[in-house]
């Protein structure tokens, strides 16, 4: 099968074209002071809100991946799972962000999110990307069949919890505009990993969509995310933070438990190099312009 419209590697190669310039005068070593929603962490690159790794790895995978971001330092996001695995994981005891399906049922929907807020995550989500199947018609995922968010359901869900409400699937200017109206507190640039082929970059509409925001709504970037250097390119360019996923999975099966923490740790040095390299000694001093393509 002809690789030519897969997202992921139309997201890659978008992210590689990206060329980084130095900066060494007057510069420092960086200060990684990280602040979401009123919370501290070591660094701005997180995990994706994976999901079903028990399921499709083996028992414990998830723990493992909320040990390991808390060793690191990082927010843990995960996505679909049952009431008894998100407790397992929060009670790891770092700041976490559930992003929820948007089901049919939206009762469903609400219980996750009174859920969420009983047990003191950080922020809930909602995938807006995921209500339709190949065919186009409704989704099935796990028996429960989905449906595409509206605005005004957007605007009432936001309404009616203290949690920050992110939308995740945000990949046109479009329903960016219709999120921030609705009352959404982050948005997650992505195209769900090869969702629909021949996607934009989230990466190329990063910026476009960082200024839509004036700074007061964090804008977060997942979709081939793996470096330090790449992490770097998306904070330069507007992101507040990114999520990292199939990497941490890989990281997993090689070494269950040390090689989440050891990833992402590994990633935000690469970040802080590349912070010395160009004068964006801070996250606040973060500058587009030391990026060219």
């Amino acid at each position: 099968m002809s690789d030519i419209g897969n997202s992921n590697r139309i997201a890659r190669e978008y992210l590689d074209s990206l060329r980084i310039e130095t900066r060494y005068m007057d510069s420092d070593n960086p200060v990684l002071d990280f602040e979401l929603y009123g919370t501290k962490a070591a660094t701005p690159i997180m995990t994706a809100a994976l999901s079903h790794l028990d399921h499709f790895m083996y028992p414990g995978a998830a723990e493992a991946l909320a040990k390991g971001a808390k060793e690191a330092g990082a927010i843990l996001w995960y996505g679909m799972a049952e009431e008894e695995e998100i407790e397992r994981l929060a009670a790891y005891g770092g700041p976490m962000i559930e992003i929820i399906k948007p089901y049919a049922d939206r009762d469903i929907l609400y219980r996750k999110i009174e859920h969420a807020e009983k047990l003191g995550l950080l922020a809930v989500g909602i995938d807006i990307d995921h209500p339709f199947a190949d065919d186009g018609s409704p989704d099935n995922v796990s028996g429960y069949e989905m449906t595409a968010l509206r605005t005004e359901e957007l605007r009432e869900i936001c309404r009616n919890t203290g949690l920050p409400v992110i939308i995740k699937g945000v990949l046109s200017t479009r329903d960016a505009e219709k999120c921030l109206d609705a009352g959404a507190r982050g948005l997650v640039l992505s195209h769900h990993n090869n969702r629909i082929e021949y996607a934009l970059p989230p990466m190329a509409l990063l910026p476009e969509i960082a200024e839509m925001t004036y700074g007061q709504v964090p804008v977060f970037v997942d979709c081939e995310i793996k470096t330090g250097l790449d992490a770097f390119k998306a904070l330069a360019l507007g992101a507040k933070g990114v999520c990292i996923g199939r990497p941490l999975m890989t990281a997993i099966k090689q070494d269950a438990e040390n090689g989440v923490a050891d990833y992402l740790t590994k990633a935000t040095n690469e970040l802080k190099k590349a912070m010395a390299y160009t004068g964006c000694t801070t996250l606040e001093k973060m500058d587009p312009t030391v990026i060219h393509s």
